[in-house]
């Protein structure tokens, strides 16, 4: 298994990859496929659109929830193409690592000029 941080980084990594070969402005569909693709040519093990359900009462309730990717069953990655990246955008990757009891979270957003300023690492203790 990957140390965290070198997981992390092997993602980040591979999303800037992905980003300076297509630059901003596309939809956040063609950047979840090509760093999907980018990171299972290097080896991890990508699921996409994973349905995450709400427990309630001791009930499993599909209520629309999808992980954009989960790389090697530990990072849960959610990808935004958007002008700039807002609380909400935050609340959600959190409570998807609530709801899928994951630890670590990235945050992307390709839609900027330099992917670094798009990227935010959370941790859920």
């Amino acid at each position: 298994m990957v140390e965290i941080n070198q997981l992390t980084g092997q993602i980040v990594d591979s999303a800037m990859r992905v980003h300076s070969q297509l630059g901003p402005g596309l939809l956040e569909s063609a950047y979840e496929a090509c760093l999907a693709y980018e990171l299972q040519r290097r080896g991890f093990r990508v699921l996409r659109q994973l349905a995450l359900p709400v427990e309630y009462e001791g009930l499993r309730i599909d209520a629309g929830y999808r992980i954009d990717l989960l790389v090697e069953d530990v990072v849960v990655v959610e990808l935004k193409a958007v002008e700039a990246l807002h609380p909400i955008h935050r609340a959600q990757l959190l409570s998807y690592l609530r709801l899928s009891r994951k630890r670590v979270g990235l945050l992307l957003n390709f839609n900027v000029r330099r992917l670094r300023d798009g990227i935010e690492r959370f941790v859920n203790d």
